[in-house]
């Protein structure tokens, strides 16, 4: 394998940091997240359009630039730098994969180009707060994440036609989902629900349009403001299932299939299962990528503060011991970034190119390296970095919700050993916290 980069992917890094360095200062970043939106929809046309950014990964038969995740893993580097505010996780890294993947050709050609175009953003809505569960990141996503039969989670039932049958395609949706990234504004939500009732529980996926009779969304307030999350309650609302329907049935089979922990895990899913965990591996990448340049850019700031700030008439960066401590931080930082180059890289390949747990590892240590680094940012930056208003706190904040979002870090650790089969069986593995 040859680990260096592309002429074309470099490129992609130099272009975007350049145009980000240009229109996402201080002061923008914190206009856009004032938004109603919660990012610079100018900025979003302007990544679209010019860069192609939503269109990535996406292949050019669908409007889409034809690269893959690690070309994605490597904007999502310079986005995560300036903490940039946007629909590109929530459209082109969760959304898009799944219609690709299990989309019919019509719902393929309807909405990958307006994705690539920045024309239409998507949200993916797993009930409960279990987007890492949904994803294999932190358990199997085989469970009852998405309602189990249940009351509560989002659950489907066909609509009855003529004759009490339902036709294909007639589904409607009820439940709410909180936590879910730009469920407030997203022009599109992909649906995760429970159908079937308890004796045949399968979950399936559905297509609704974020302004369908029915659909009410509230924005949350988050103590991360760049990443912006949002209630979704579905009322009786029409849906389009995402994909075949004789493609659904294929999950009853899974459902009551071995649930043995010797299954494989994301088999046990059915199709939405299998597709969701390869999805999840994509975005462990690519949020570990993000991460990774957020923490080099908080690494960056602090060390040139370091260089200025006086304190016994010298300069602190010359004290030994804070040199000792940015050492630290740059080798962990490193570190992180090779994981998720190795993880982006693995999540293009075949089926069982990385080992296993490989992502979920790989986003582990690049947010364990982000919260380590913001934290020692406030640390260093004295009296000024204590206070809220501090640049060093928005590092923080993203480190801290990131981990809410897709971890805790100890799940993924946990969930990849288990995958691993490091316990032996892939049974037993603790996922309790640590006392």
């Amino acid at each position: 394998m040859d680990a260096a980069f592309t002429e074309e992917q470099d490129e992609i890094h130099r272009t975007l940091r350049e145009l980000l360095q240009k229109r996402c200062g201080s002061d923008d970043l914190r206009a856009a997240v004032r938004t109603p939106e919660g990012h610079d929809p100018g900025l979003w046309r302007q990544l679209a359009q010019q860069l192609g950014l939503p269109g990535l990964a996406l292949p050019t038969a669908y409007g889409g630039v034809g690269c893959g995740p690690t070309e994605l893993a490597l904007a999502c580097e310079e986005t995560g730098r300036v903490l940039l505010p946007s629909p590109l996780l929530p459209t082109a890294v969760l959304v898009a994969p799944l219609v690709l993947a299990l989309g019919t050709e019509a719902q393929r050609t309807e909405l990958l180009p307006a994705f690539a175009a920045g024309e239409l953003t998507a949200a993916l809505v797993v009930p409960g707060g279990q987007l890492g569960t949904a994803l294999a990141l932190t358990g199997r996503n085989s469970g009852d994440w998405a309602g189990g039969g249940r009351a509560g989670g989002i659950q489907a039932r066909r609509c009855a036609a003529a004759g009490g049958h339902g036709g294909p395609g007639e589904w409607r949706l009820y439940g709410e989902a909180a936590q879910v990234l730009d469920g407030h504004s997203a022009g599109l939500l992909l649906v995760a629900a429970h159908a079937g009732g308890y004796a045949r529980s399968r979950t399936l996926l559905f297509v609704v349009r974020g302004d369908a009779p029915g659909v009410a969304r509230v924005r949350q307030t988050g103590m991360d403001e760049t990443r912006a999350l949002g209630t979704v309650q579905l009322r009786d609302v029409r849906a389009t299932l995402l994909g075949a329907e004789d493609m659904s049935m294929a999950g009853e089979a899974g459902a009551a299939a071995d649930t043995d922990d010797v299954a494989d895990m994301a088999d046990v899913g059915g199709p939405a299962g299998r597709a969701l965990a390869r999805v999840g591996a994509g975005a462990a990448a690519a949020v570990a990528a993000e991460a990774v340049g957020a923490a080099e850019a908080a690494l960056g700031r602090t060390v040139e503060y370091v260089r200025v700030r006086e304190q016994f008439g010298r300069p602190i960066g010359s004290f030994q011991a804070v040199q000792h401590r940015l050492a630290d931080l740059y080798v962990q930082v490193q570190a992180a970034r090779s994981a998720a180059y190795y993880a982006a890289w693995a999540a293009g390949g075949p089926e069982g190119t990385a080992e296993p747990g490989a992502p979920g590892l790989a986003l582990a240590h690049a947010l364990e390296a982000l919260r380590a680094v913001a934290g020692e940012a406030i640390q260093l930056h004295g009296g000024i970095g204590f206070t809220w208003e501090h640049d060093a706190h928005l590092f923080f904040k993203r480190a801290v919700c990131d981990e809410l979002l897709l971890g805790p870090v100890h799940r993924l650790r946990a969930h990849a050993a288990e995958a691993a089969g490091v316990f032996g069986g892939g049974g037993g593995v603790r996922t309790e916290a640590p006392v």
